[in-house]
């Protein structure tokens, strides 16, 4: 198994428009008060600086830190290029998402040779190709070349041997291991379980005890270095949603009332162009104070209608409480709508006698005319009111 992993990929491929800040802290991020870094360099990591982070900290720890206004279609681009030389080396590619993948090479060696020398001529091609470095780990199982991927950065290589796969994992901590949060960690912590190697060594009927029955064998297979998973190269999506940050928080219900209806417009949207349907739709609310909130509903049939799904989502919204002044409890953040329990398209026996089929109809006029003219071809007339600034400008493109 291949983990490869792109090296700070926004600002790489930033880098190579601008090589003038070779050299120099940056970070991919709106100089906005409520932006967050989307990717830093690893010299502005030496400052702290992390993905995910509110612009303003990453300033507070790295003052002559270089902002880079995000371009989310190069980036797309630039990871098309990468995933089809991926695909020059073996047909068992598995994306995680925009910058890594997984690849089983164990049917290449007769063509490129070993799966290290197979790895090295992936990081060459890729660097001739594109001028984009990237870091690779290899090991019998897909747990460990990512974790094995982590430590070869940044644009390294990392091979562990199966007989080296203990003396690797068991001195690493125990958050290294997947399924292992903040809240799983302090579990087992309180247990004087700090390594791999303490969590390989409790007996699995403790470990049934401290973090149920199914986590727990989950946790000591991967502790233990068993992880029977292969690529797969057919992706199944859990969940579909959207989310969106304002640049000041919003008091005013109606205008949150309409941000759902746009969220709930996009997820339907990729629900159909997707062919799947959703069971549950859930809500993400966070207030200024960053308390977050999540409400989910269950749908007596599953749906991708974009009036069900907003419908569904404007109750949700309304049971977080009363209102004042027009406006929520209080001022509002974050918020997002998202379809969960998908299936595909009318696999839901339930549905066969829906009271939605005018909404499907509406739907599917809609998505015609979109598809013909595009996405601003036509829209709800709610849509057409003036709108607030959001923060992160992908919740404004193309998936």
């Amino acid at each position: 198994m291949l983990h490869v992993d792109m090296d700070s990929f926004f600002v790489s491929v930033e880098l190579l428009d601008s090589p003038e800040l070779r050299g120099l802290p940056s970070a991919v991020a709106h100089d906005t008060a409520r932006s967050v870094v989307s990717s830093a360099s690893y010299e502005a990591r030496r400052f702290g600086v992390r993905s995910a982070m509110p612009v303003a900290r990453a300033k507070q720890l790295c003052p002559q830190l270089v902002l880079i206004d995000p371009h989310f279609e190069k980036y797309r681009a630039a990871s098309r290029q990468v995933m089809e030389i991926f695909h020059e080396f073996t047909p068992l590619v598995e994306p995680l998402s925009i910058d890594e993948a997984f690849l089983d090479v164990a049917g290449s060696v007769r063509l490129f040779g070993s799966p290290v020398e197979i790895a090295h001529q992936l990081r060459e091609r890729v660097r001739q190709r594109t001028g984009l470095p990237a870091s690779v780990g290899l090991a019998a199982t897909k747990h460990v070349a990512k974790l094995a991927s982590q430590r070869a950065k940044p644009d390294g290589l990392l091979e562990i041997s199966p007989e080296r796969t203990l003396a690797f994992l068991h001195p690493l901590p125990i958050e290294a291991i997947w399924g292992v949060g903040g809240a799983t960690a302090k579990q087992l912590h309180g247990r004087a379980i700090h390594t791999v190697g303490d969590l390989a060594r409790e007996p699995l009927e403790s470990l049934r005890r401290i973090v149920g029955a199914s986590s727990a064998q989950k946790l000591h297979d991967l502790a233990n270095g068993r992880d029977a998973r292969e690529v797969e190269t057919q992706r199944v999506e859990k969940s579909i949603g959207h989310e969106e940050t304002f640049a000041i928080d919003e008091r005013s219900r109606e205008v949150l009332e309409r941000e759902l209806l746009r969220l709930a417009t996009r997820t339907g949207e990729r629900l159909r162009q997707h062919d799947l349907e959703a069971r549950t739709i859930a809500i993400k609310v966070r207030y200024d104070d960053f308390q977050t909130v999540s409400r989910s509903r269950t749908l007596n049939e599953a749906t991708n209608a974009t009036q069900r799904i907003y419908q569904t989502a404007r109750e949700l919204f309304a049971s977080l409480g009363a209102s004042y002044d027009g406006g929520p409890v209080r001022p509002v953040r974050l918020i997002g709508v998202r379809a969960e329990q998908l299936l595909p398209s009318g696999s839901d026996t339930a549905a066969l006698w829906s009271e939605n089929e005018e909404w499907r109809a509406l739907d599917q006029a809609v998505d015609e005319v979109k598809g013909k003219f595009g996405r601003d071809g036509l829209t709800s007339a709610r849509l057409l009111a003036p709108r607030r600034d959001v923060v992160d400008p992908r919740s404004l493109e193309t998936p």
